[in-house]
């Protein structure tokens, strides 16, 4: 503790206890008023638009409602989920779980690393920084339907550019069925969905990077640091806050992945995520209750990895910042 704060803690200490302002819990409480006053609308909003379909699918899932009779339904408690018929019952809910979290830790992963490296590359002073960043936005800019159609057409066993190429530069010795064989249909969905979304980690990443004082870069080129220390040291610990916000924004949306893997593989069993098997039970079965029981699963399911993943890199960060 230096000269400065010591002083000043004896002086506090010697001093005499201050007399609390009158009108201080006065003017607490009315700014606690008028916050509330101000934020009810916005949370009515979020109770009507999140809160009743949420409840209302609570509901659907404890009865048996059916699609073709919807009117005509009766209160069965969690059969839906525990029951012979049941969702937790069914092995196909348990692979498009696990193909769920494989799909959503394959992609993630990839993409930080690869949105890292592109900010760090556009981050240094370049002239073609602009076009640069510009040309990183448009395959995020392209709707995922498109780009999986556009993929699923350029990985096409026969007419696809992709299987045309590798197989004239002697690549591969035969065109391979990305999207129909179960061994690589996986692998070719997490491809695409890396391709449209590695630039919103990228841009996530460099805003991140542009808020680095650049005082901690000249210190350590004065006192001679490597550049791969200064990354480990400084770069790293300093943007991982951003970079861990970044990663649970895109836990979120892999979790709940419907359209590439619906549009490139349809119902194929290997490639179900948890939302193609809701809408599976939903639209193809019919099955409103057992469907709602697996939306409801879902969001659970979403919710506990959130909150973990979010606990551990929280963990990670003031570790990293400590």
């Amino acid at each position: 503790m230096t000269e400065l704060a010591v002083k000043a803690q004896a002086a506090a200490t010697a001093a005499p206890a201050a007399r609390p302002a009158v009108h201080g819990g006065g003017i607490a409480r009315h700014r606690s008023r008028w916050a509330w006053a101000l934020l009810a609308p916005m949370l009515l909003l979020l109770l009507v638009i999140a809160g009743w379909p949420l409840a209302r699918t609570l509901w659907f899932s404890l009865t048996d409602a059916q699609l073709s009779q919807l009117g005509d339904w009766h209160f069965i408690g969690l059969d839906n989920y525990l029951g012979e018929y049941g969702v937790l019952m069914d092995a196909g809910w348990w692979q498009s779980v696990f193909t769920t979290l494989r799909f959503a830790l394959l992609s993630v992963a990839i993409e930080t690393v690869l949105g890292l490296g592109v900010a760090l590359l556009i981050n240094h002073p370049s002239r073609l920084r602009t076009g640069l960043r510009a040309a990183m936005l448009l395959p995020w800019a392209i709707p995922t339907v498109v780009s999986a159609k556009m993929w699923s057409w350029m990985l096409h066993d026969q007419f696809g550019i992709l299987n045309h190429y590798m197989v004239a530069l002697g690549i591969l010795s035969a065109p391979l069925a990305w999207t129909a064989d179960p061994n690589l249909s996986l692998f070719a969905i997490v491809l695409v969905d890396v391709w449209k979304t590695t630039p919103f980690m990228a841009l996530l990443t460099l805003a991140a990077l542009q808020m680095v004082p650049s005082d901690c870069y000249e210190a350590a080129r004065v006192d001679g640091v490597k550049p791969l220390a200064v990354f480990w040291h400084i770069t790293l610990p300093l943007i991982l806050p951003g970079l861990a916000v970044a990663m649970i924004f895109r836990m979120l949306d892999a979790l709940r992945v419907f359209d590439v893997i619906y549009v490139m593989t349809s119902n194929a069993r290997e490639t179900k995520s948890m939302s193609v098997y809701v809408r599976e039970q939903l639209i193809d079965f019919q099955q409103v209750g057992v469907g709602s029981a697996a939306a409801m699963l879902l969001f659970f399911t979403i919710a506990v990895v959130t909150v973990t993943y979010a606990v551990a890199m929280r963990s990670r960060v003031e570790k990293a910042s400590g």
